[in-house]
């Protein structure tokens, strides 16, 4: 199975740390969160994996490259694409089988085991709303994906994902989020699965949720 990891963004909210340095290489653990990342996916059984990058991208490709991980891919963008746009621009390299994507800057201990072998859209895991999301994105009525004014869950930014899902996207003009333009359309014809996890999880975007991750290990140690 492939994984495709999200790495493009300008971490805008964590500036001026991500002016000189991009948000996946910030440090949660004793390495990059990328590295932890790409540590779970392997762990999974993950084979292959996919990064877009494109602000300060060369740092993360040197990165991941000196770490000596192998059957790892770039794809570089000029400018970011957009969650959306850059799974559009990587739609050639997808394959025909499902595929895990992942955000390059979650700090998290999630189990890829709630995901399915298989889906025929996706399946999106959903974690509780953390402070700046109390309205939540999604909801799950018999593990189906459903959305409300007020949502219980957030995308925890994990899912499995069928490249067929991409397809009506593939003439989209570049940039756009995966959420409003792929995902909404699907949920409101029940397409999207999903599944809760209580397992710890921080967005690592902004200085707050940054310090978060950082007390929450070093309180694990």
């Amino acid at each position: 199975m492939k994984a495709m990891i999200l790495a493009a963004g300008q971490g805008k909210r964590l500036r001026p740390l991500t002016n000189k340095i991009p948000k996946p290489l910030i440090e949660v653990t004793d390495q990059p969160i990328i590295l932890d990342v790409i540590g779970r996916l392997r762990d999974f059984g993950i084979d292959e994996i996919l990064i877009n990058v494109s602000h300060l991208g060369d740092q993360i490709i040197s990165c991941v490259e000196t770490s000596g991980i192998k059957n790892v891919y770039f794809i570089k963008e000029p400018f970011p694409y957009g969650t959306g746009g850059a799974l559009i621009n990587a739609f050639s390299r997808l394959g025909n089988d499902p595929f895990i994507l992942c955000n390059a800057d979650i700090h998290t201990e999630i189990n890829f085991n709630l995901l399915p072998d298989v889906t025929d859209a996706a399946h999106i895991i959903g974690v509780e709303n953390p402070s700046h999301n109390i309205s939540g994105d999604f909801c799950l009525s018999d593990g189906i994906v459903t959305l409300n004014s007020v949502n219980e869950l957030t995308w925890s930014g994990i899912s499995l994902i069928h490249p067929q899902i991409l397809e009506p996207f593939l003439s989209n003009k570049i940039p756009f989020d995966i959420w409003n333009v792929i995902f909404k359309p699907n949920i409101k014809k029940q397409l999207l699965t999903g599944s809760s996890s209580n397992d710890l999880w921080v967005d690592i975007g902004t200085p707050e949720t940054l310090r978060l991750a950082r007390k929450l290990v070093k309180e694990e140690n």
